[in-house]
């Protein structure tokens, strides 16, 4: 997943207040009990929401984005017929982990990690992958979003492009990599990939919530 600016608003933590990075958010919350808060897509949300309740905003998606009302209405809404993937990681590359979920309630279908040594865009490589077969294996119709163009390229043409080399610490990883490669060249199937639209819907729900 592409980076994105988010702002992070802390209602109950060391600091409360509102916060331009991850970074600064974790250390306004670390080790305090009961600590409150939650990323936005602008800025105007975050202050929005910093004068009101923390259960008021609580679960819910960020939608402030900057698209129209008649942008947002020709995308449309999310089709919950669907399971969402997405990829986390410390670093480039880092601890990288990744999941899948099913797209209205959140529940997780799947989960794979945390792994040593990875990249973002891996990781999006394999839930992509690994979504298809679970659909398959399922026999479900289901649609399947991701937000990385990334990785639709790369299943598409069959191949993760990484530039990370292989090595003692990253194998594991490399070796799902292989697996998921061998799985789309010798598999077909029917599922729908379809590019999550994060401006208007905002975070994918399989998104770790660490950016």
């Amino acid at each position: 997943m592409s980076k994105k600016s988010k702002f992070y608003t802390v209602w109950k933590g060391k600091s409360p207040g509102i916060y331009r990075s991850w970074k600064e958010c974790k250390a306004a919350i670390s080790e305090y009990k009961g600590a409150q808060y939650k990323s936005f897509l602008t800025l105007e949300e975050a202050k929005k929401a910093f004068d009101g309740n923390y259960d008021d905003f609580k679960g819910k998606k960020s939608t402030g984005s900057t698209l129209s009302k008649e942008q947002l209405l020709k995308i449309g809404a999310p089709n919950y017929n669907s399971i969402a993937v997405d990829a986390a990681s410390s670093g480039n590359p880092g601890i990288m982990e990744y999941r899948g979920v099913d797209t209205k309630t959140k529940k997780e279908l799947f989960r794979q990690g945390p792994f040593k040594q990875g990249t973002n865009n891996i990781g999006e490589f394999l839930a992509l992958v690994h979504g298809l077969a679970f659909l398959k294996k399922h026999q479900s119709n289901r649609i399947l979003y991701t937000d990385s163009r990334t990785a639709m390229s790369w299943v598409r043409k069959k191949k993760c492009n990484s530039l990370l080399q292989e090595t003692e610490q990253n194998k594991d990883v490399f070796e799902l990599v292989r697996r998921a490669t061998a799985w789309l060249n010798n598999n077909t199937y029917t599922t729908t990939i379809v590019k999550w639209e994060t401006k208007a819907w905002g975070e994918i729900p399989a998104d770790f919530g660490r950016k």
